[in-house]
């Protein structure tokens, strides 16, 4: 087993309110304060002036332990786990450093072993309007068939995209279910683990050479391009991410804002990529298109597979083939669109109504010879539940909706 260490701070709670605080080289470095029955714990880092803050419920009496990795920071209120955020830069507090109004507080350091999952972790019933709760919500869908089972990789949201000041600090979680009645919750796919990783974005899942990967950008801050990587698994539960793997758009596209790839395996023989970006030269939103013939070095296309009509960018992309026709779906304003082609890669048209009515960017895999699109709901921001909505299509081609 792997260990990471961390500045552990404990303390009980004897009396409200609560304040406590460490000052170094004439700036504040952590806070802590509690009044009104909410306990606040702020940490200073140089990546941004604003700390980072975390809160909790509190009552006198109530143990409270805060854990400050490197990569993101926890908040604990009688032993459960009450927030979390993800870092960016270095911690300007020490474990050493000295408290003032300081009764009862301990810092010292911890070390965290990183166990072996079990590929299933627990389970639930019924995934229509579900969220973990906690604090913890439901982002963008992406889901998978493998094997008999219907796979959903979500984007993990606290605060609704404003943690690690703003760039989201998403991560991948994983269930999956046989027959949408029960499912299995599964280790993390694609966590946090090191403090330059802004965001885990949207992508996609993909088999070959009896290996599962997982393709996302990266969002990094400041302007800074993302980086196109992926992540490894041999059984599809557990995955591993390649530090030998990535790559950015070229200068024609954003770079900042590259995100959300989906990569499918053409029946030319070559895998391809979309990318949600923007084309300079036309001030347009657009889907990038890339392709490779071994996954590990990607070319880019003279044309986006797709330019949408504005600055608006088309987020979120899907791409199959679905009775004879091709399919290609994206978000423009958190509405799905889709439009299908006799042709890959080209001729697409867009229906008269082109809307798919599930909710937030959804996607869509298949099922009982259905297309079973999965989206979010919102609650009070960006994120929120999970919900659903099942697909046949016409002798024409366009997509006849119905519930699941």
């Amino acid at each position: 087993m792997n260990e990471t260490s961390a500045v552990k701070i404990s303390f009980d709670v004897k009396k409200l309110p609560f304040y406590s605080v460490c000052h170094k080289n004439g700036r504040k470095t952590l806070e802590i304060q509690a009044f009104d029955g909410i306990l606040t714990l702020s940490v200073q880092y140089d990546f941004e002036r604003l700390p980072l803050s975390l809160s909790g419920e509190i009552e006198e009496g109530d143990k409270v332990e805060a854990l400050l990795f490197t990569h993101r920071i926890e908040l604990y209120i009688n032993g459960i786990l009450q927030d979390e955020e993800w870092p960016a830069g270095k911690m300007l507090f020490k474990s050493g450093d000295k408290f003032t109004f300081c009764e009862g507080i301990k810092v010292c350091e911890y070390k965290e072993k990183e166990a072996d999952l079990p590929s299933v972790i627990s389970s639930f019933e019924n995934a229509e309007g579900w969220y973990p709760g906690n604090g913890v919500f439901v982002g963008d869908c992406m889901p998978y068939r493998k094997d008999g089972e219907y796979h959903v990789l979500y984007l993990k949201d606290r605060h609704h995209h404003r943690s690690k000041w703003g760039l989201g600090a998403h991560q991948w979680e994983h269930i999956s279910t046989k027959d949408f009645k029960k499912w299995n919750i599964h280790p993390m796919a694609v966590p946090i683990t090191d403090p330059s990783e802004g965001s885990i974005c949207t992508g996609s899942w993909i088999r070959s050479d009896n290996k599962e990967y997982l393709y996302y950008t990266v969002r990094r801050g400041k302007g800074e391009p993302a980086t196109i990587c992926r992540s490894i698994s041999l059984d599809g539960y557990h995955f591993t991410k390649d530090t030998d793997f990535g790559f950015t758009v070229s200068e024609k596209y954003h770079a900042a804002s590259a995100r959300d790839p989906k990569v499918i395996s053409g029946e030319d023989g070559a895998f391809h990529m979309f990318l949600t970006t923007s084309l300079l030269s036309e001030g347009k939103g657009c889907l990038a298109h890339y392709i490779s013939l071994d996954m590990e070095s990607w070319s880019e296309c003279e044309s986006p597979i797709y330019i949408a009509p504005d600055g608006a960018q088309p987020e979120c992309p899907d791409y199959f083939k679905y009775n004879g026709k091709y399919y290609l779906i994206f978000s423009l304003h958190g509405r799905a669109h889709y439009m299908f082609s006799d042709k890959p890669f080209k001729d697409f048209v867009m229906p008269e109504n082109p809307i798919i009515p599930c909710a937030s960017v959804p996607k869509g895999a298949f099922w009982d010879n259905r297309i079973i699109f999965i989206g979010f709901k919102g609650i009070g921001g960006y994120a929120g539940s999970m919900t659903f909505m099942a697909a046949r299509s016409s002798d024409s081609g366009e997509l006849i909706f119905e519930e699941l």
